[in-house]
């Protein structure tokens, strides 16, 4: 990293990088990777380096009974009293967590990706599609999202990755639970989109909508949830 001039003597022609570890969990969450966007815009020099200068989110599908039972099921009875109201607000809050590489039942996809020397700030709030293809015949509990920053202008590139596959990072994953697991067959497809903004009430937080569709002999599956990342 370039040791910084004092502030006051900053200016667009004397930064010839811009180093930054401005990612927040899911990405995006607490607006993090605005900054970097305006830190760019106004002091990254004409032939400047942006590190890292690409970056990606992925997702997978989880099965998850064990997590579910325990955490949610919990409120369809509450020493004899149905609280199923907090259930539906335990289920809206993503979880930032450790995926365990076992739970892991669908193939990968990249659902989102910028490149962050051409990137604009509104190419943060976005909606895009998502295939994950099931490798096995069990159910579907949640699926677990993370991001990779890549290093691609450096002479031997790098990529920060914090995937489940890989060494554990604080980032960890981001995970969302299905308010209506879908019990697919191995070879299938579940499809469905991915849309985030800025939350209006508080822009560190996110509003997070995902839909969910699939469908074979036993099983039809064509929802939209809702999700508040905080």
């Amino acid at each position: 990293m370039l040791r910084r001039p004092p502030r006051s003597t900053l200016d667009r022609s004397s930064a010839a990088s811009d180093v930054y570890k401005r990612q927040g969990y899911f990405l995006l969450f607490e607006s993090m990777l605005d900054t970097v966007l305006y830190a760019r815009d106004k002091y990254l020099g004409k032939d400047g380096l942006m590190l890292p200068d690409r970056v990606s989110l992925h997702m997978v599908g989880l099965e998850d009974s064990k997590y579910i039972a325990e955490k949610f099921g919990f409120w369809d009875n509450v020493y004899d009293v149905k609280m199923s109201s907090l259930k539906r607000v335990a289920l809206s809050e993503p979880l930032v967590e450790k995926v365990p590489k076992k739970n892991i039942i669908t193939s990968e996809c990249k659902f989102f990706e910028l490149d962050l020397y051409k990137a604009r700030i509104e190419d943060l709030t976005f909606a895009h599609k998502y295939q994950l293809r099931l490798k096995v015949s069990d159910t579907v509990h949640a699926l677990a999202c993370w991001f990779d920053a890549e290093f691609t202008r450096l002479q031997k590139k790098q990529k920060l990755s914090t995937s489940p596959y890989k060494t554990l990072t604080h980032w960890r994953q981001t995970i969302f639970y299905l308010g209506r697991p879908i019990a697919g067959t191995k070879g299938n497809v579940i499809s469905g989109s991915v849309a985030v903004k800025r939350a209006e009430e508080n822009f560190r937080e996110l509003d997070i909508k995902l839909s969910f569709h699939y469908r074979d002999d036993k099983e039809d599956a064509n929802y939209i949830q809702l999700y508040k990342l905080r």
